[in-house]
């Protein structure tokens, strides 16, 4: 079986991505096209073609011209798609100028199309737009995203939540797998810092958040961010680490009592993209064995929280009820280390959810 995965604008080692890559590529034939800013050359390794693309990102231009400079790399990977010989195309995002293209050459080849959604598209693409342009984008995406599902063979889904709204709205009926943004490794915490976390990417709509750690800090909590540091938090005492390799992320990410989970990725608290995310720092944190601190609008993660009794799912709105919820976690806080012991497999990919995920692509 030959297999064609579609990296797009993801780099070569995208955690989710190339996780497919390397479970597919154990007894098939891969050819990996991904994303570069360098200069690459095409080369194989086992059963991997890789198939760089360089382009250049965050060129400063307006939406519509960036989508424009888009559309001679879509075209380059819709040759690919056209001439490539595989059985089995599977898209990790569509092409942005030309979204429909992709599907349509492939079903007319009568090759199989998997699709992974890793966003809420209708509402993630371009999604600085705001007022008129923005409830036109929406309409014309979904209409879009719909054809897409509807070209595609099989769909994979971060989260059930996600596939459940998506198939009420549209009446899709296709076969699905529901495949969370799952840690790579588990590790054992072997010590405790009266620490909390914040992993990654940090966004600037942080007011309340900023409110609720200045309060903990005055109870004698430490605050720190892991990737990067950010003037989003410069007013509030914290150390940071620079980018670090996953393991060693993992292993900071151990050491802190709680990971913070409470981010704005736009102004707009309704936005599904975020309601129904279950993003990678989310399950790294659980198999690091670090309860987390989550929004509650956060439905996704929200009700696994509860469920599981693996962290404090908070209200950032209110304030003060979210700082006393945390500190009468902190007092219960062995409780939440046993659940998350006793859970945290749930939380990390494994031999067994690799060969499910093998079985439904291939079978």
């Amino acid at each position: 079986m030959k297999i064609f995965i579609i990296g797009y604008m993801h780099p070569k080692y995208d955690k989710r991505v190339f996780r497919t890559v390397k479970a597919l590529s154990k007894d098939n034939e891969v050819i990996y096209q991904y994303w570069t800013d360098k200069e690459e050359i095409e080369s194989k390794e086992g059963n991997i073609f890789y198939k760089p693309i360089k382009y250049e990102k965050n060129v400063k231009a307006n939406p519509i011209l960036k989508l424009m400079r888009r559309r001679k790399l879509d075209k380059k990977i819709v040759e690919m798609i056209k001439n490539y010989d595989y059985d089995i195309v599977y898209f990790h995002h569509f092409l942005a100028s030309r979204p429909l293209a992709p599907f349509k050459v492939a079903r007319r080849r009568d090759k199989v199309v998997i699709y992974d959604i890793h966003e809420y598209h209708p509402e993630n693409f371009l999604n600085i737009l705001k007022g008129f342009a923005k409830v036109l984008k929406e309409k014309i995406m979904w209409k879009i995203f719909e054809r897409q599902l509807k070209l595609s063979d099989k769909l994979i889904f971060v989260s059930k939540e996600t596939q459940k709204d998506v198939y009420k709205r549209l009446g899709i009926d296709k076969p699905y797998l529901i495949a969370p943004n799952y840690a790579s490794i588990s590790v054992e915490s072997r010590e405790k810092k009266k620490e909390i976390s914040f992993v990654g990417k940090v966004t600037r709509n942080l007011a309340n958040e900023k409110k609720i750690i200045k309060k903990l800090i005055e109870r004698g909590f430490k605050f720190k961010i892991i990737g990067m540091d950010s003037d989003v938090f410069k007013d509030i005492p914290h150390e940071y680490t620079t980018f670090l390799p996953y393991e060693d992320m993992m292993e900071q990410l151990s050491k802190s009592a709680f990971s913070l989970i409470s981010y704005n990725t736009i102004m707009d608290e309704s936005y599904k993209n975020d309601i129904f995310a279950l993003p990678n720092k989310y399950y790294d944190s659980i198999a690091a064995e670090t309860p987390v601190i989550v929004k509650n609008t956060f439905v996704s993660m929200a009700k696994e929280v509860e469920k599981y009794g693996i962290g404090v799912v908070i209200d950032p709105n209110n304030v003060d009820k979210s700082v006393e919820k945390i500190l009468k976690a902190y007092e219960n806080y062995e409780n939440l280390l046993e659940n998350i012991k006793k859970y945290k497999d749930r939380f990390v990919w494994n031999e067994k959810k690799e060969k499910e995920f093998i079985s439904f692509v291939l079978d």
